[in-house]
């Protein structure tokens, strides 16, 4: 009788070390941040060429600034505070500059494209979170004229853009600090805009023992060509 009653005690010792202790590990030593979203690189960039008024097109891009868009949010693992980035390079897009400015633009990103290191996070993503059977696109859309008179022919310049940002199904004014890189007859531009996830009906995934802090951001990193 008092081994069994041992045994037991041993079985839920090791059930309890389970529960708290091994997402603690998992935290602590285990998960690592992942690699921050993409910004405009000058890695390879050459000197302006071109007008700068014309329409443009996003187009795929090619590395150091290959398209792409995304989120980044903090996972809080039992106390550990791990940095997630989620991305994908299905983003389409225009742009309409004259007497260097910009009067239109929009950026649109299909949102089940969008992956990470996970699996499970993933599937997650695209149905409890985001809904995208429902809501297959999050779209940036340009809302008052931009200044690009300052951008530099070499290098990176910034300018602050104003237009509405749309996350399944839900419309909220944002203003983002943009940076841009004229290389050859290419644009290249980023940006991460600061979003808290319940302003546009996303609740952050409460899964027991992982949790996702309840703001983050909407990045992306666009290259366009004139048509």
């Amino acid at each position: 009788m008092r081994k069994a009653v041992w045994v037991l005690v041993a079985v839920v010792v090791v059930a309890l070390l389970g529960f708290f202790v091994a997402p603690w590990v998992y935290g602590t030593f285990i998960a690592e941040d992942d690699a921050p979203a993409a910004t405009v690189s000058t890695e390879g960039a050459e000197a302006a060429t071109g007008e700068l008024d014309g329409e443009w097109t996003v187009v795929e891009g090619v590395e150091p600034n290959r398209t792409a868009a995304g989120y980044t949010v903090h996972e809080i693992l039992r106390g550990a505070d791990v940095t997630v980035v989620g991305s994908t390079d299905r983003v389409s897009g225009s742009a309409t500059i004259t007497d260097g400015t910009l009067e239109a633009a929009e950026v649109v990103v299909q949102v089940e494209g969008i992956t990470t290191d996970s699996g499970q996070r993933d599937n997650q993503f695209r149905t409890r979170v985001m809904d995208t059977a429902t809501h297959p696109t999050a779209t940036f859309a340009l809302t008052e004229p931009v200044d690009l008179s300052s951008l530099p022919d070499d290098g990176i310049g910034s300018v602050t853009a104003t237009g509405t940002l749309t996350l399944r199904g839900t419309e909220r004014p944002v203003t983002v600090d943009v940076d841009v890189l004229r290389t050859g007859e290419r644009l290249v531009a980023s940006g991460s805009i600061p979003t808290t996830w319940t302003d546009y009906g996303v609740e952050p995934p409460n899964l027991g023992f992982v949790t996702v802090d309840g703001a983050g951001s909407v990045d992306f990193l666009v290259t366009l060509e004139q048509n």
